[in-house]
């Protein structure tokens, strides 16, 4: 599994933009109303972006390794690192959950986030034994104190009141992250309600779920064009 998480590390990228095709998959409907399914994968996905955006402003660790491969400068156990030791993955696991959700048919939910399920496994496997590698001792005292994956409620008010929320590092890191989970959720949700009512026989719900997809849309835009001129930017990139 190591060896395939370096391998999925690398290429990971590259893979991400084909298993959307697995939300075509039909099957058993997984709710009646198509529309439902669309606003409950919504909320799922916004929580795992509340997962996301919370990790980022409390602590932020960075992405993506180095020419590709995995690659920490330090061992980072602070913030939402406290309780999980994963808080990044947990939060896009439940985008792609929310998107599964959205799909509405049971073998494109289950072939979805099967799929990630399995790429997330396996990079975390590589990275930790790369850390394990890299810090020894620290990082073993580390993971017996924090669970891998399901978060330690116990002591987030002190987490919270330990650390300085940076928003500007939010905004900066994340400003994209919006519309890459509401783009398909909408989309699907609005081609299943064509495809089981019609979309004339709900005038309004399909205008919500095009007003949603706008409002992240707009969204993108302002914050990308704030990094662009420099209106948003850390400290250390002014």
């Amino acid at each position: 599994m190591v060896a395939l998480g370096n391998f999925l590390f690398r290429f990971r990228t590259t893979l991400s933009p084909f298993l959307p095709l697995l939300l075509l998959l039909p099957g058993p409907a997984v709710l009646a109303d198509p529309l439902v399914a669309a606003l409950i994968g919504l909320a799922v996905a916004l929580l795992g972006q509340v997962v996301r955006r919370t990790t980022i402003g409390l602590e932020y660790i960075v992405r993506g390794g180095r020419n590709h491969r995995v690659y920490a400068a330090t061992l980072v156990t602070q913030g939402l690192f406290r309780h999980t030791r994963n808080p990044m993955y947990v939060g896009k696991f439940l985008m792609v959950l929310g998107a599964g959700i959205a799909s509405n048919h049971w073998l494109a939910l289950l072939a979805f986030t099967g799929a990630y399920s399995l790429m997330y496994q396996a990079v975390t496997l590589a990275e930790e034994d790369y850390l394990r590698t890299k810090f020894g001792s620290a990082f073993d005292d580390y993971c017996r104190r924090v669970p891998r994956w399901w978060p330690r409620l116990a002591g987030l008010r002190e987490t919270f009141a330990l650390t300085r929320f940076n928003w500007t590092r939010v905004l900066i890191k994340e400003y994209s992250a919006p519309l890459g989970w509401t783009l398909p959720i909408v989309l699907i949700g609005i081609w299943n309600i064509h495809q089981t009512t019609g979309l004339a026989a709900r005038p309004v719900a399909v205008p919500v779920l095009w007003a949603l997809l706008g409002f992240a849309t707009l969204v993108w835009l302002t914050l990308g064009a704030m990094k662009k001129t420099r209106a948003l930017a850390l400290p250390s990139e002014s």
